[in-house]
């Protein structure tokens, strides 16, 4: 009796356990069931078309096109003939044999890459036959066509992620396209889109055998959004031509809103070379120009010395100050201003007197060196002064990242009295020690944007707003995110200086940019260039710069051209610009004659000279 009791309740605990052990299973654990929905059914991510970018006017510049990714997943594998494969994807059979345990490695069960980017061309052989290679799959995916190939310097570029980058964006699948530079970099958020899922049934052969519950738990991608840029298009690719055989940038801005019409840096590329199966290969070559610098991109990234038209600056600075008026008058001092154990050139004749319009439209070395002494000498001390000085140019934006929506760019240099009172230890420096900021020509450094940026503040007489590439069509937002950031100089000094770089152009140094019936506004440049070889301050030739607005009367673009080792500034720079006025304008160029001499002129020459190294050329 009592050995029946045993069994029974020995059965009985058991049977118990059994139960506990299912409810447990099957309603508070789902891990099994995970593992049993994971052996039968197969996700294949989709993944949504990148946003289409358009410019300033709505012309599609970049689109997408189809592509596809041969992909693997291991445990799928079965013997298959290799050679059929290979040959079919032109690669060898190690490098298959390598890339497919590379994917055993990373996982048995998840897709790896095998071979990426396929055209549809180049996968219509392989895909009648993929019956013949089990485990194997095609992945749609998108990449760019880049309709205008121009801008590869705004636009930057998209590639795979890679394995390292996963632990870093867990939100991305090994292979996802990502943006790498500029526009794509920076929008990467709004041109991605989100990702979709399909959920296919196997058999238990691991075939797939059709869509999992009739795709009820399938999730369909979300669309992109697609981006307008502020960009002019037909500006955009009228610079690069201008740009060809030289190197150096161009920026352009519309004043009163601070949208970027064009960015133009050169030598530059064809976006295009930087997708498909190539791309690493052009982009290797891209990187190892380190003499052209092609991915370098000048107008944002490179500080040079502004020159000339710096001196625009500094007649406002001393007209804000009380340094001097509008009818200040200073003469040249045997057509040299002298400095501390140096002088300074002038090229203007002994003994020519001048005031401020003058000054401006002769380019008087002598005019703004004495205006900077002034401005100087106009504080208790040198270095109180310096700093006066720099707290007006800071609010034209230099000597900062002026904080664009690209992912590059330079501060440039404005200095300090602690600068130098770090460089010379004594503080035996004075105004005339440091006479050369006077022409900007010192110390100060300003990337080709911020030149730009400080032009279309004296355009809007005394305002900027900072510099942008997306176009915003919504006022609230967009006055939020581009505030207008005044300079510390009243609106009623601009007149002055403005007429003065009027006059510039219509009997000044940059006549050569002047226009039938319309009002230009400029300042030529010619900056000396330096290098140090064997420890030696060796000088080559110059640079040719301008800046420019117009119309003179609600100014409608503003720019600055810097072409590195162009002479002067009415040899290259003011034209260039003159005919990027004209473009964007009257939207057509008619003095045919100079736009045929700066597209098909070159400074190949120059840049071919001991030290400046051999141009850039893609296809070599």
């Amino acid at each position: 009796m009592i050995r029946k009791n045993i069994l029974f309740y020995f059965t009985l605990a058991v049977s118990a356990i059994f139960i506990c052990q299912l409810i447990i299973l099957q309603l508070f654990k789902s891990d099994y069931s995970k593992r049993s929905l994971s052996n039968a059914t197969l996700k294949r991510t989709v993944y949504p078309p990148r946003g289409l970018i358009y410019d300033r006017n709505g012309k599609l510049w970049v689109s997408n096109k189809p592509v596809y990714d041969l992909m693997v997943v291991p445990e799928n594998l079965k013997k298959f003939d290799t050679l059929e494969l290979t040959q079919n994807l032109k690669i060898s059979k190690n490098e298959l044999i390598e890339k497919i345990e590379s994917a055993e490695q990373f996982s048995k069960k998840l897709p790896s890459i095998i071979e990426r980017q396929l055209s549809l061309s180049e996968i219509s052989i392989i895909q009648e036959k993929m019956w013949k290679f089990p485990g194997f799959y095609f992945q749609k995916k998108t990449t760019r066509d880049y309709v205008l190939p121009i801008g590869g310097n705004i636009l930057g570029y998209i590639s795979e992620t890679n394995k390292r980058e996963l632990k870093m964006k867990p939100n991305y699948d090994l292979g996802e396209m990502i943006g790498r530079q500029g526009i794509e970099k920076t929008y990467e958020k709004i041109l991605r889109g989100k990702k979709g899922i399909k959920i296919f049934q196997k058999d238990r052969f691991n075939r797939i055998i059709g869509p999992y519950e009739d795709g009820n738990y399938d999730k369909a991608p979300e669309a992109a959004e697609n981006l307008t840029l502020t960009l002019d298009s037909d500006l955009q690719n009228y610079g690069e031509s201008l740009m060809q055989n030289k190197r150096g940038g161009i920026v352009a801005i519309e004043p009163k809103s601070g949208e970027v019409l064009a960015l133009v840096t050169a030598p530059n590329y064809n976006p295009n070379i930087l997708i498909g199966r190539d791309r690493s290969k052009f982009f290797n070559k891209l990187v190892a120009d380190t003499i052209s610098k092609p991915l370098f991109d000048r107008s944002l990234q490179a500080e040079y010395s502004p020159g000339s038209p710096f001196k625009l600056l500094n007649a406002l600075i001393g007209l804000q100050e009380n340094i001097i008026t509008p009818e200040t008058i200073f003469s040249c001092n045997e057509g040299h201003y002298y400095a501390k154990g140096a002088f300074m050139k002038c090229h203007n004749g002994i003994g020519t007197k001048s005031n401020l319009i003058k000054g401006i439209y002769k380019s008087c070395n002598s005019y703004f060196a004495k205006t900077f002494v002034r401005i100087i000498e106009s504080q208790s001390s040198p270095e109180k002064g310096i700093d006066l000085w720099k707290n007006h140019l800071t609010s034209f934006g230099l000597g900062n990242y002026l904080g664009y929506d690209l992912p590059i760019g330079k501060p440039g240099f404005i200095p300090s009295s602690d600068y130098y009172n770090n460089w010379y230890p004594e503080k035996n420096w004075t105004s005339t020690t440091v006479i050369s900021n006077a022409i900007g020509q010192g110390e100060i450094l300003t990337t080709p944007i911020q030149m730009a940026n400080f032009t279309a503040a004296i355009a809007n007489r005394g305002f900027y707003i900072k510099p942008h590439f997306k176009k915003s069509f919504d006022s609230i937002i967009k006055d939020s995110l581009y505030p207008v950031k005044r300079t510390l100089i009243d609106s009623k000094h601009f007149e002055t200086v403005i007429e003065g770089m009027h006059q510039v152009v219509e009997r000044g140094t940059a006549r050569i940019a002047k226009i039938n019936g319309l009002e230009i506004c400029g300042k030529t440049g010619t900056v000396e260039n330096f290098i140090r070889l064997n420890n030696e301050k060796t000088q080559l030739t110059d640079h040719s710069i301008f800046i420019a607005f117009a119309p003179k009367e609600n100014p409608k673009i503003a720019l600055a051209v810097f072409i590195e080792n162009g002479y002067w500034g009415a040899r290259w720079a003011a034209p260039i610009a003159s005919l990027m006025i004209e473009k964007y304008l009257r939207k057509e160029v008619k003095r045919k004659w100079l736009e045929k001499r700066m597209t098909e002129g070159s400074l190949i020459a120059e840049y071919e000279k001991p030290l400046l190294g051999k141009p850039f050329n893609i296809n070599e």
